[in-house]
């Protein structure tokens, strides 16, 4: 076992899948990535909202892996409760731990943000309720949401990928600056960057966002291969600042 440059500490719904596989493909070999799972079955308002509770007992066990930053890699606990809970979560996670926290929705609006995207297209495996605290959330943040549409499953890891890449073609709007893939138990790794050059427009999503964020806490600007123009714009912009 060797010396990593940063250990990257995640809590995820007990039933996500996707997650972990795309940190690990994105971390490279200089970084370690460490879970603390959290009891989830299903995806409804109750559930979710109860996962936010247990969020500070979570980052007290991964900082016994004295990781470098701990992410709350749920983005439906960050936005269900509308602007302001993510943030509280995250300083939740400084109090209980010391250790520098974030959350999936804070970290996607933050991307959003330097990329320069106002109006927006979302993508999602969501029911309509959820979809429907997404939109709110997003539009209290400060963004017009040309376009969303969620697949209504629960199986959000089970999806195919060309389902995927077809729902993202679908909400696509001449008007909309980014694309957002929510859902961090939702593939996209393989088909962010094939989706940009087709649809001329970086694609974020929730994970491609949490680890971009976890990395710029790091002070680390590296670009990732596959995760988009997300990363290579914040190489530049550090640059331009340096």
């Amino acid at each position: 076992m060797g010396v990593w440059k940063h250990k990257l500490g995640l809590i995820v719904p007990s039933w996500n899948l996707v997650m972990e596989y795309e940190f690990q493909r994105m971390a490279g070999d200089d970084i370690s990535v460490h879970t603390m799972r959290i009891a989830h079955t299903a995806d409804t308002e109750e559930n979710v909202l109860w996962m936010g509770t247990q969020v500070p007992a979570a980052a007290k066990l991964l900082a016994h892996a004295k990781v470098d930053v701990i992410c709350y890699g749920c983005t439906g606990g960050g936005f269900i409760k509308g602007p302001g809970y993510d943030q509280e979560i995250c300083a939740e996670i400084k109090a209980t731990t010391g250790i520098p926290g974030t959350t999936t929705i804070a970290s996607v609006t933050e991307a959003l943000s330097l990329l320069g995207a106002k109006r927006i297209s979302v993508a999602s495996p969501y029911e309509d309720w959820a979809n429907a605290k997404l939109r709110a959330f997003m539009e209290k943040s400060g963004f017009d949401v040309m376009a969303i549409k969620g697949l209504g499953t629960q199986a959000h890891a089970s999806v195919p990928l060309p389902e995927i890449e077809a729902l993202v073609k679908s909400v696509d709007r001449p008007e909309s600056q980014a694309i957002f893939v929510s859902c961090t138990d939702f593939r996209t790794l393989e088909i962010i960057e094939p989706l940009e050059q087709k649809l001329g427009k970086p694609v974020i999503s929730s994970n491609s966002a949490s680890m971009w964020k976890m990395l710029r806490v790091l002070g680390d600007t590296r670009a990732v291969p596959g995760a988009g123009q997300l990363f290579r714009e914040s190489e530049r912009s550090i640059r331009k600042v340096g």
